[in-house]
């Protein structure tokens, strides 16, 4: 998939040359002459776009203003500056603001490529571990701890309850050995008692059932009196 940029620039003869050139080093550019235009198209699809780059001089507002406004309705946005201000104080300014970077004008096109480059590469792989981080796989079951899905067997994804996912997730952890009821009763619901064992029969349950479509046979084992086994072969 290409990194989808959108791309803020009021000059026409610039902008232009510069969005067909990035399109032709294969990315996807989505180019606005005003702030409020790029505000709205950001809005529009917050999540879509891999970088932001500003021209600073806009002729509706400043590029300072516009990516601190992107940024209150997404602290995880990127963008980066372009500007034929050379100031010390506007670079810091920008920096300070959360720019993965300050280029100043004229640039030269593939310079701004390879940073480009750069900068999503490093975004890919940050995306990438976080979403290894968040993911738990067991066999041919995935759990995503973030999203709440369960995958198990190839089957369509399942969406676990917050305490389901941190059930299996405990059991996960102890994994081929026993886990006292009594242990997971005063871990998560704090007492041990026959309201709160209920409950927890329920959540097991709920899960066996999830697991029965395991082909690698992983499955929870009620330990009668005593507990649960996650049994992964």
């Amino acid at each position: 998939m290409k990194p989808k940029l959108l791309y803020v620039e009021d000059e026409t003869d610039l902008g232009n040359v510069t969005k067909q050139y990035l399109e032709a080093m294969n990315f996807e550019v989505v180019w606005c002459t005003t702030g409020k235009g790029a505000y709205q198209e950001y809005l529009q699809q917050p999540d879509a776009f891999s970088l932001t780059i500003i021209d600073i001089q806009l002729p509706d507002t400043n590029g300072f203003d516009l990516a601190r406004k992107i940024v209150e309705h997404n602290k995880n946005a990127y963008f980066l500056f372009l500007t034929a201000r050379k100031e010390k104080k506007d670079r810091l300014h920008g920096l300070d603001l959360g720019a993965v970077d300050y280029i100043t004008k004229p640039f030269d096109i593939d310079e701004l490529v390879l940073r480009i480059r750069n900068i999503t590469r490093r975004l890919l792989h940050s995306t990438a571990a976080q979403d290894h981080a968040n993911t738990i796989q067991i066999g041919d079951i995935t759990l995503n701890k973030e999203s709440l899905s369960l995958a198990v067997g190839g089957h369509t994804r399942t969406t676990l309850t917050q305490r389901e996912a941190e059930l299996l997730e405990y059991l996960y952890a102890h994994r081929n050995s026993i886990v006292k009821r009594e242990d997971i009763l005063i871990r998560f619901w704090g007492e041990n008692d026959y309201f709160m064992g209920r409950s927890l029969d329920v959540f097991i349950s709920r899960l066996r059932k999830l697991l029965r479509h395991s082909v690698s046979g992983t499955k929870i084992e009620n330990i009668y009196g005593v507990g649960f086994i996650l049994s992964v072969p």
